[in-house]
């Protein structure tokens, strides 16, 4: 199971990589020592950089504002679909017993 992470951790972490990127020879190597000084993986430190980066504006891509947005609109939006579902049913079963003869 993954670790949860405060976003005050997350926070530090990045703008580690980003204030110390120039003493590396690459970006890369930038984050394998920082995430090796945190105790985190370096994949996930990597995602974290690349993400702060798009929500930032300086590259492209669904900022985490607009994916929460997006999975809590796809998230209501399957309530719905039940909801509609349930009362297709209850409309069938109601129909039927109207059509249904008196004794």
């Amino acid at each position: 199971m993954p670790k949860k992470f405060s976003p005050e951790f997350r926070a530090k972490a990045i703008r580690l990589v980003v204030d110390h990127r120039e003493d590396y020879r690459s970006e890369h190597e930038a984050i394998g020592k920082v995430s090796e000084r945190l105790g985190l993986g370096s994949e996930t430190l990597r995602r974290w950089v690349r993400q702060a980066e798009v929500d930032s504006g300086e590259e492209p891509g669904v900022t985490t504002e607009a994916a929460r947005e997006i999975r809590d609109l796809k998230r209501k939006n399957a309530e719905l679909e039940r909801t509609v579902e349930i009362l297709r049913a209850a409309s069938v079963f109601f129909a039927a017993e109207l059509d249904r003869p008196l004794r």
